[in-house]
């Protein structure tokens, strides 16, 4: 029997106190103990603050993403050992264990990419600056710096690795060390994964501690530096939420509850369709992957009046289905709850919602969980309820934390909406429709109550990631009830751990500041060409100034000509004489072509490849007779930490390109993305 340590002040730490068993649930095995107390926060804190954060500052945001990409790779690698271990400590199949492990090897994943395309230092600005003076030698901006604080994770029993690592990832990407707590129950998983991420020496000192059992006095030694998360139940959110320590610092929380999450089946799909089956197929699943125990886990199916029955027989078929047992059984679909207090709450909590509700499926139906040493196991039926009065039902203040959901009829679309905001706030709903029409009539309402919403049809469905599974790309969170957070969400979930901050000075100032060229800031000119330099030697602010060219007719008759672009504007005196420009223009991507000409080095050299154009603005028409000027300005340099089959390093330039008139007046801008190699 393994006894669980904490991982803190860079040591492993045996807990003191009397041991809580940890059990294996589907058979009630002990399979190790936790002694939560013992821990000492204050110099938890300060090896977080000290050693920790210093060392990922130490750092820039592709550094980190680095070391995010390493993670993954050294998770995928140790996947089968994981998998083992999360089939004894949580009930888990094979595939709730694989949903687990790879949902957050992917959120590495995403974070480790999402991180490379960032600035190579510690500032990352907000959006573009704006002119505060009458000319622009007075500017504001607005930056994210790194927190000088520590980011307290407070995880659910559920996701004992994805759980930890999709806040885990954001939070090392802003540069900020996190003290993560798993729930007791399931943190054996949790404590062999830190073991792995110790043993790897991937990450810097100080960047992840981990707590086994109790928070102690934590929260009380935080301060304003600091960030709070939590998942769970919304009533611990509550609580923790109102702690005398956050409110008095104003610590950020953020707080991912569970919720009633819904589910819709729109009027316009009937039995006949496939998106019947797929709306089948998706409550089934969420009742019983991770034995229903998921906080994004449909609650409540509503659906038209006219198709109840068809609905509840063919989910009553599918649900029979299901094998539950023990799930090193290679036939077992549904494991165990993940204790048997878990059990008893679940059930006292379906006798609530079976009060004006008819069982429509449950242990009534031959429930009899397969494998050896199961019969004291922490096992719940597929409970599939019907409720009476849809509106008055009490599965809209109800949550059984485990394969249950309730039907819950309607008669017209306006009902069906109503019930769903019943559930006052939801991390996810989804809507399975044939018609667009019918989404663009629903979806706006839906959004204002829940965190995100699954459209699903037939197209979608080919690629869907389904009902209960948040994507790190997409923010995960909801209103109300469901604790009013956000996490993941790009770079969203990154900036919710760095400060931002509003800048105010001179472009020059800024400029040096948030390591993003300014227009107006001092620029480096020289005789050689910037085109000509490699990416280590080009620094913000490299800048040329090109010849100038004069265009003629000839030049818009012959880019017609090549562009098959004829219109009026360019081509019929007349109509263009009565146009707002009162004359024939240049076309606007003729301006942008010829102002690649005029600052384009044409010999090989570092340059490798162009390969977009982002803020494209054609700001002031070119005339017949109009002289065209630009100015290519280094804006930005990321390193993609790549090389070629040359073993040649890359480099991403955003180059600023301001093209002007005769009259020194902006006519065009944009940037323009290039490939730039190294050294080597």
């Amino acid at each position: 029997m393994i006894a669980l340590q904490s991982y803190v002040g860079g040591r492993w730490v045996a807990g003191s106190g009397d041991p809580v068993p940890l059990y294996e649930p589907a058979t009630e095995a002990v399979i190790g103990e936790a002694r939560p107390a013992g821990i000492d926060f204050a110099a938890t804190l300060a090896h977080a603050r000290d050693v920790g954060g210093p060392a990922l500052r130490a750092l820039t945001f592709p550094q980190r993403a680095d070391l995010l990409k390493a993670l993954a790779a050294m998770l995928h690698e140790h996947r089968d050992e994981l998998i083992e271990i999360a089939g004894r400590n949580g009930g888990n199949t094979r595939g709730d264990a694989k949903f687990d492990l790879d949902g957050a090897s992917g959120t590495l994943a995403f974070y480790a990419k999402l991180g490379a395309g960032l600035p190579a230092g510690n500032v990352l600005a907000d959006g573009e600056g704006v002119q505060l003076g009458r000319t622009s030698r007075f500017w504001g901006q607005h930056v994210f710096t790194p927190r000088p604080g520590v980011a307290v994770h407070i995880n659910a029993f559920n996701f004992p690795v994805w759980g930890l690592l999709e806040k885990f990832a954001p939070t090392f990407l802003a540069g900020m060390p996190c003290i993560a707590k798993p729930a007791t129950a399931t943190s054996y998983l949790t404590e062999a994964l830190v073991r792995l991420i110790d043993k790897s020496g991937l990450l810097p000192a100080g960047a992840l501690q981990l707590v086994i059992g109790p928070t102690g006095d934590l929260l009380d030694r935080l301060d304003g530096r600091d960030v709070v998360t939590f998942t769970g139940s919304a009533d611990t959110a509550a609580k923790l939420r109102v702690h005398p320590n956050l409110v008095r610092q104003s610590i950020p929380f953020n707080a991912e509850a569970d919720s009633l999450n819904c589910a819709i089946l729109a009027p316009d799909v009937t039995p006949d369709d496939e998106e019947f089956d797929l709306f089948v197929k998706e409550v089934a699943r969420e009742m019983t992957v991770k034995a229903g125990q998921k906080c994004t886990a449909i609650r409540r199916a509503i659906v038209p009046r006219a198709h109840v029955a068809a609905l509840a027989e063919r989910l009553r078929n599918r649900l029979a289905k299901t094998v539950v047992g023990d799930p090193s059984n290679d036939t077992v679909r549904m494991g165990a709850l993940a204790s048997h207090a878990q059990v008893q709450d679940v059930a006292e909590r379906v006798a609530a919602l079976a009060r004006g509700a008819e069982i429509v499926y449950g242990a009534k139906d031959g429930f009899n969980p397969v494998g050896i040493g199961v019969a004291e196991g922490a096992f719940f039926a597929p409970t599939l309820l019907l409720a009476h009065d849809a509106a008055q039902h009490a599965a809209h203040d109800v949550e059984a934390f485990g394969p249950v959901s309730t039907l819950m009829p309607y008669d017209d679309l306006d009902e069906a909406v109503a019930l769903a905001a019943r559930g006052r706030g939801s991390l996810v709903g989804t809507l399975v429709t044939r018609s667009p029409q019918l989404a663009a009539q629903v979806v706006p309402q839906l959004a204002a109550l829940h965190g995100r919403i699954l459209v699903l049809d037939r197209e979608a469905a080919v690629e869907s990631t389904g009902h209960g599974s948040p994507l790190p790309g997409l923010k995960h969170g909801g209103p109300g009830r469901a604790g009013g957070g956000e996490e993941l969400g790009g770079v969203r979930a990154v900036k919710h751990y760095l400060q931002r901050a509003a800048l105010q000075g001179s472009p020059t100032m800024i400029a040096a500041v948030s390591g993003e060229y300014l227009r107006g800031a001092a620029l480096r000119e020289s005789e050689v060409h910037p085109f000509r330099r490699h990416f280590e030697e080009l620094q913000i602010g490299d800048t040329l100034l090109t010849h100038r060219r004069t265009v003629g007719e000839a030049d818009i008759v012959a880019f017609g000509g090549i562009s098959g672009d004829y219109f009026y504007m360019h081509f019929d005196d007349i109509a263009a004489r009565q146009s707002p420009f009162g004359k024939r223009i240049a076309h606007g991507y003729f301006v942008l072509s010829a102002a690649a000409g005029l600052f384009v080095s044409p010999a090989p050299g570092p340059v490798l490849a162009n390969y977009g154009l982002d803020t494209l603005r054609f700001v002031k028409p070119v005339g017949i007779g109009d002289t065209i000027q630009a100015r290519l300005t280094c804006k930005r340099k990321i390193d993609r930490h790549r090389k070629d089959a040359n073993g040649v390093g890359q480099g991403v330039v955003a180059w600023d390109v301001a093209v002007t008139n005769q009259d020194g007046e902006l006519v065009a801008s944009y940037d323009i993305l290039t490939l730039v190699a190294k050294k080597g």
